[in-house]
C-alpha cells in the first residue's frame, strides 16, 4: 500500500534521495528548497509504502492554472510493483490539472519516464522548453513539459511557461 503523507519540512531521507536522484543541474540549493517549503510555496509529499517505509517524496507547487510536479522520486528498494503509477494516480485524484517537466528523449532512461507518463495519459507539449539555471555555472536546462487534465483545447504552452517563469523560477 502507498500512502502519501504531506510534511512542512523535508527530512534527512527525502534530501539523500533527492541529492541521489536529480544531478545537480536540476536541483535546487537545499537551503533555498528548504526556505520555499517554510514559506509554504512548495508542497512535499513524503511517500511511505506498508504504512511506515519511506518510499519516496514528491515536490510540487500549487499555481493559479495547474499544480506543478517539480520533483518526484521513488527510493530504488520501492520501485516496481506499480508505486510510481499509484503515486501519480493519488496526485491526479488530489490536485486535478497537472504540469510536469521531463528530459527530452535522448537517453534510455528519458525515454522510459515519457513512456511512463505517456502510459498514464499525459500529452507532450511540442515547444521548445528552457528551465531557468538553479546556479551561475550552469546553463538553462532544454527540457519537455508534459501535461494532464487540461480541459480539451485548453492546454496553452505559452502561460503554462509564463506561471512557470512567474512563481517557480524567480527568487
Amino acid at each position: 500500500m502507498i500512502d502519501m503523507i504531506p510534511v512542512t519540512m523535508a527530512d534527512g531521507a527525502i534530501k539523500e534521495l533527492y541529492e541521489e536522484a536529480f544531478p545537480k543541474a536540476e536541483q535546487r540549493p537545499w537551503d533555498w528548497q528548504q526556505q520555499l517549503i517554510a514559506a509554504g510555496k512548495v508542497r512535499v509529499l513524503r511517500i511511505v509504502k506498508d504504512e511506515e517505509h519511506f518510499a519516496g517524496f514528491v515536490f510540487y507547487w500549487q499555481l493559479p492554472a495547474f499544480n506543478f510536479i517539480e520533483h518526484f522520486a521513488i527510493h530504488t528498494a520501492a520501485r516496481g510493483g506499480g508505486a510510481g503509477t499509484r503515486v501519480m494516480q493519488l496526485l491526479e485524484q488530489q490536485l486535478g490539472t497537472i504540469v510536469l517537466e521531463v528530459e527530452p528523449p535522448a537517453t534510455e532512461q528519458a525515454i522510459r519516464r515519457i513512456a511512463f507518463y505517456e502510459r498514464l495519459g499525459y500529452q507532450t507539449f511540442p515547444d521548445n522548453y528552457e528551465q531557468p539555471s538553479y546556479y551561475p555555472e550552469f546553463p538553462p536546462l532544454t527540457l519537455c513539459l508534459m501535461y494532464k487534465g487540461f480541459p480539451p483545447a485548453t492546454a496553452n504552452f505559452l502561460q503554462v511557461k509564463e506561471q512557470l517563469y512567474k512563481y517557480v523560477y524567480t527568487k
